[in-house]
């Protein structure tokens, strides 16, 4: 998918969505970005719901949208399939009713209307249920239903606006590989969500908005990798930020948790921050029972011990500094089978913050 976007959009005294990038081969965009960043506004720009202010929309190398050119296409004529949170169904029709709805444009006889229908739902797992009105189906056969309404409308490209939000856990894993196998066919595709696990199952690329500007586009895994500042890797699951200082060409202290880091990278100019995701402190290779401290290392004081599903969260805070309002606390997430239930939990002597898993924020 060949997208280009910069425009300007005002929404309010304080809000103003200025939204300037180029993505050239993203298979599936994700835009991620906590509740009020700007991500559906952004999309319905591009769908052509909402009108920008100013700037330039190009899908493909069709201009949809040039202020200084006078282009706005309406949203019938830009080709797009959105799928909104909500899913728009026709309630009074039933889910085959809604698929003739989308094939209704296209010069196609009765009976293969109702054939290619028929397809549609199959391919979303909803054969069987074609006489069923909206509210007689799941919320999980809505959302099916309106993607396959979506996909029989054959559209250029493809926008889904947080369409997972509404489900269950688990309802929600099916429909990501459904959504996966499904579009395969389909590359064009932008997804808004609030999810960073959604974003990485989804989408190859990710774009990452806050309070209207875009702070972070890139390649899925160069964005989590490499988040470069603290609200991008608080979106992308960083728990664990402090403010950092620089005291040498590697090396930076982490005020809040009171400790030397040595990073695998000269220290970047103007870092304010320093982060280290929760799965990746780690016990030394010796096992921690070497009684003197590495680089990098600490004696974990217990706060306490989180049980979940399938690993073991650990609070901990620095043992060697007294208990101070400095003295904050760190997340450390371990599989399940490498730690004990909650109440039989001993913490080792040391942890180790390696060198190559430490984010430089900015």
């Amino acid at each position: 998918m060949s997208l280009s976007v910069r425009i300007s959009k005002r929404l309010s005294k304080r809000f103003c969505l200025e939204a300037d990038f180029t993505t050239e081969n993203a298979s599936c965009l994700g835009i991620l970005g906590s509740s009020g960043a700007g991500k559906s506004v952004l999309l319905k720009c591009i769908a052509g719901i909402e009108r920008p202010d100013e700037g330039r929309i190009v899908v493909n190398g069709r201009v949809l949208f040039d202020s200084s050119a006078g282009i706005n296409l309406k949203p019938q004529e830009r080709r797009c399939g959105f799928l909104f949170q909500n899913y728009a169904l026709f309630p009074t029709m039933t889910a085959l009713g809604n698929i003739y709805a989308a094939l209704g444009a296209r010069r196609l006889s009765r009976q293969e209307k109702a054939e290619k229908a028929r397809q549609y739902l199959e391919k979303v797992e909803l054969d069987g249920l074609e006489h069923h009105k909206p509210a007689a189906l799941s919320g999980g056969q809505q959302q099916r239903l309106a993607l396959a309404r979506l996909l029989a409308a054959e559209p250029d490209f493809i926008l889904l606006d947080e369409p997972f939000s509404a489900l269950d856990s688990n309802l929600r894993e099916q429909m990501h590989l459904l959504f996966i196998e499904i579009l395969k066919n389909y590359p064009d595709v932008v997804l808004v969500t609030h999810s960073r696990d959604e974003a990485y199952k989804l989408c190859r690329e990710i774009l990452i908005l806050d309070s209207g500007a875009v702070l972070l586009h890139g390649e899925r895994d160069a964005v989590f990798q490499n988040p470069r500042g603290v609200t991008a890797a608080r979106l992308t699951g960083c728990k664990n930020i402090s403010p950092a200082v620089q005291t040498g060409e590697y090396e930076v202290f982490a005020a809040d948790w009171n400790i030397r880091l040595r990073l695998s990278m000269p220290v970047p100019a103007g870092i304010t921050h320093i982060g280290i995701r929760a799965h990746d402190i780690c016990i030394p290779p010796e096992g921690g029972t070497d009684g003197n401290l590495g680089p990098n290392e600490m004696r974990p004081e217990l706060v306490r011990v989180i049980p979940a599903p399938f690993e073991t969260l650990v609070l901990f805070t620095n043992a060697a500094v007294p208990d101070s309002g400095t003295n904050k606390e760190i997340l450390w997430a371990l599989p399940r089978r490498l730690g004990a239930a909650a109440a039989e939990f001993t913490p080792p002597e040391k942890l180790s913050f390696p060198p190559d898993s430490l984010l430089p924020l900015c």
